[in-house]
This record gives structure tokens, C-alpha cells and sequence, in this order.
């Protein structure tokens, strides 16, 4: 019998010989018709709840409602999207939404790289205990803030107002956690180097940090704008007139009633707010993708 060793070093010269090659590249394909077929059936659980979105809109409520129900529209119809902008204000809750959302995006992208590069470059008392407090914070579930958000949006009066919806998300833990993690992979001698040649802390974080980390701000910006697009709860509760709602709020309250809903409507409002985001995602996909690898987790 052969040692084990002299087993493989048999198995080895077989691998090499052009039967072991093609040996191998048939248990290679296997595995890879087993990745496309794992990832195939992530793609249609994943995409089928948008495709029946989007199919949905352009129903009747008779065919929205039947059983069993129908997957390709029968009988296409634009109904649903002449009355999302004949009997709502729309246009109204499409500019609300977009200033919110642009706002707190371009709050954030400021604020958020501000103090990420002053956690993560500066030196100054008190700068580990600050970084467990924007740490501590990520902890703490957002539901348990409304009270004292709104409380306090009352005593600056703001309430009814798009300020109270922009302001207490115009820093985002998250998003000073994610600047800093990049931040601190910028090497210190190229700061170092600034700083010797006269150029003060605004200069080097305007001019040299910012234009090198791109990848976290277009991260950042993605993140910022999908959560800050499709925010239900606060807007609800802090806005109290309809002229000042965001299309989540507006299609919640106008599309569904006591008792009844109208599903088509919603299919159409939803396509229209998701559009953007689709939008915004695939314009900075590259730059979203290199964020996420480039952003290490160490402290």
C-alpha cells in the first residue's frame, strides 16, 4: 500500500495530466451553475415584489383585487397615475421630499466629513470619549427619541414646519462613524506635508481630504438619500398640514382610508418614489461599491 504521502503526491501528477484538467474543470463549472443558480433565485425573491409593483400600477382595482390574482396586467390601464397627480397635490409633496432629502443629504456630506476628519486626524482632549458618544449613539433605537425630538422641536417652534424634519437629521452617527473609518486610511504624512508648507486645517480638509475621500462621501450620499427619501414616522409627527408632507407621508394619508384602500393608487405612487432612488443608486453604484470596500473597521 501507499503511504499518504505517496498518495498525494500521485494525486497531485494525475491533477496535471490533461484528464485531471478536465476533471477539474468540470467539478469548477458545477460549483459555479450552483453560485448562478443560488444567485438567480436571490434575484426573483429579491426583484419579483418590484416587477408586481410596477405591474400592479397599471391595473384595475377590480384586477388588484382578484382571486386568484393576476401576474401581467389584462387590461393596462394609466388611471392610476392621472389620478396620483389629478386629485393629490402631488407636485407639492415632490418638491417637499426633494428639499428634505436634499438638504439633510448635503448636511449630512458636511457635517458628517467635518467631524469624521477631526476623530480621525486631529488630536484634541476629550476626542476617544466623543467617538464612544457618536458610537453610544448608533445603540440607541431611534423610536425612543421621537418624544423628546418632538418636545423639543415645540419649545424652537418648528413643528409644522420642513425644518423640524431636516434638522435632527442633519448629522447622522452612521455617517460620522463611516467618514472616520475612511478618514483614518489617508495617510498623515501627505497632512503633515500641508501643514509644514503654511496651510491651515480648513485648506487640508477642503483641498486634500475631501477630493481623496469620494468613495465614502458618495456612500454616504447614497445612504443619506435613501433613508431621508423614504422617512415615514418623523414627517408624520412633526408635520401636521398636508401642504408640508413628503410623498411617504402624503401617500399613506391620501391612499389609504378607515376602512378601505386604494390599492392601485398606491402601486403608482410607489413606483414614482422609488424611481429616484433607483436613479441616484445606479449613477454612483462604482463609487458606492469602492466605498464600502475602501472603509476598513478598525479604530
Amino acid at each position: 500500500m501507499l503511504s499518504a504521502h505517496a498518495q498525494d503526491r500521485k494525486q497531485s501528477r494525475d491533477a496535471e495530466t490533461p484528464r485531471g484538467k478536465v476533471a477539474r474543470a468540470g467539478h469548477t463549472k458545477k460549483q459555479n451553475l450552483w453560485v448562478y443558480a443560488l444567485l438567480s433565485l436571490g434575484l426573483i425573491l429579491v426583484g419579483a415584489p418590484f416587477i408586481w409593483m410596477l405591474f400592479g400600477s397599471v391595473k384595475t382595482e377590480a384586477e388588484l383585487t382578484r382571486i386568484p390574482p393576476t401576474w401581467f396586467p389584462q387590461a393596462p390601464t394609466w388611471d392610476n397615475y392621472v389620478k396620483l397627480f389629478s386629485l393629490l397635490n402631488f407636485p407639492t409633496y415632490v418638491v417637499n421630499s426633494v428639499l428634505i432629502t436634499l438638504a439633510v443629504t448635503v448636511l449630512n456630506l458636511l457635517f458628517c466629513s467635518m467631524l469624521g476628519y477631526a476623530l480621525a486626524k486631529l488630536k484634541f482632549r476629550g476626542k476617544h470619549i466623543l467617538f464612544l458618544l457618536v458610537l453610544g449613539t448608533l445603540m440607541v433605537p431611534g423610536a425612543v427619541t421621537l418624544v423628546p425630538l418632538f418636545v423639543l422641536m415645540s419649545k424652537l417652534h418648528l413643528v409644522n414646519s420642513l425644518s423640524a424634519v431636516i434638522l435632527p437629521e442633519a448629522a447622522a452617527s452612521m455617517g460620522v462613524f463611516l467618514m472616520r473609518q475612511f478618514m483614518m486610511d489617508i495617510p498623515d504624512e501627505l497632512l503633515d506635508a500641508g501643514r509644514v508648507d503654511g496651510a491651515s486645517e480648513l485648506f487640508i480638509y477642503s483641498r486634500l481630504v475631501l477630493p481623496l475621500s469620494g468613495p465614502a462621501l458618495a456612500t454616504l450620499a447614497i445612504l443619506t438619500f435613501l433613508s431621508s427619501w423614504n422617512d415615514f414616522l418623523w414627517p408624520l409627527i412633526v408635520l401636521t398640514s398636508d401642504q408640508k408632507y413628503n410623498l411617504p407621508v402624503a401617500l399613506a394619508t391620501f391612499a389609504v382610508g378607515q376602512h378601505t384602500s386604494d390599492t392601485g393608487l398606491l402601486m403608482a405612487g410607489a413606483v414614482i418614489v422609488v424611481i429616484p432612488v433607483i436613479a441616484v443608486f445606479l449613477l454612483l453604484q462604482r463609487y458606492f461599491t469602492q466605498g464600502i470596500v475602501m472603509t476598513g473597521l478598525k479604530g
